[in-house]
């Protein structure tokens, strides 16, 4: 058990952090406990994480569409929804609600800005940020096609908003000195970071082209690509680097934009 966990330490860390998984016995795997260069390791692990979150909606998704007589759209769409949030713990919504507060209560300014981030209150553009959010996922999960097409959606949406967690530290600098942001930056693989993002991309690309959807895996691809870029530029121009809560509301952003996409591209 012991050789099992330091080999797999970074590996539990992404889990425990990203998810509501329960690791008993695994008191190191806290991100809180964990030390910078296996903090820094585990963010090798945050597409695998994704990756699992999407077997388990797209196995959800096939299981609510095998019930006898069919089960309502709507219906499906609203217990994917609880069990997406459930399943992060509302980890990445917490982020976007912060985001949405600071950036309309900040006015511009870097210090107010971030002093409202770090606020644990959630003020009204906070809410309203959050509302739409989950309505537009909501939409967007009525609307997926039927069969192995929404399955596939379901299971590479998580893992393409998860490796934004790595192409963020990559790319930007962190906001403050202190943190998770600042210690990804200095600790993250960053060669083998690089590869683990190709690789996330190369095999979104190459289920979706499996499946005779190669265009739409394209435009997936393409899409959290230029998210990264737009939020990235926001969030320099801002704060100069990047937080927690900012790469929490890239994660919200970029699955809701995915799933719009899907949507829209099928239809």
């Amino acid at each position: 058990m012991r050789r099992f966990r330091d080999r797999h330490l970074p590996c539990l860390v992404a889990f425990r952090f990203l998810t509501r998984v329960p690791l008993p016995g695994f008191t190191e795997a806290s991100p809180l406990e964990a030390s910078p260069v296996v903090l820094g390791r585990s963010a090798l692990c945050y597409p695998l994480v994704g990756l699992c979150l999407g077997m388990v909606l797209a196995l959800l998704w096939l299981g609510l569409a095998s019930l006898p007589g069919e089960a309502p759209a709507l219906a499906s769409a609203a217990l994917l929804l609880a069990a997406w949030v459930w399943s992060t713990g509302g980890l990445h919504l917490d982020g976007l609600g912060d985001c949405a507060d600071a950036w309309v209560g900040g006015l511009g300014s870097r210090e107010r800005t971030l002093r409202i981030l770090k606020d644990p209150l959630t003020g009204s553009m906070g809410v309203v940020a959050l509302v739409l959010i989950l309505l537009v996922k909501f939409a967007a999960l009525a609307s997926l096609p039927a069969g192995p097409a929404g399955a596939l959606i379901l299971l590479l949406t998580p893992a393409l908003a998860r490796a934004q967690l790595l192409a963020l530290p990559l790319t930007t600098a962190s906001a403050r000195p202190d943190g998770l942001g600042a210690a990804l930056s200095t600790t993250l693989p960053r060669r083998a970071a690089g590869l683990v993002l190709a690789m996330s991309g190369a095999l979104a690309l190459l289920l979706f082209a499996s499946a005779g959807r190669g265009a739409l895996g394209l435009a997936l691809v393409a899409t959290a690509g230029m998210l990264l870029f737009v939020w990235r530029r926001s969030m320099r121009a801002r704060l100069g680097g990047f937080t927690g809560d900012t790469a929490g509301a890239l994660v919200e952003l970029t699955e809701a934009a995915l799933l719009l996409v899907a949507v829209l591209y099928a239809g």
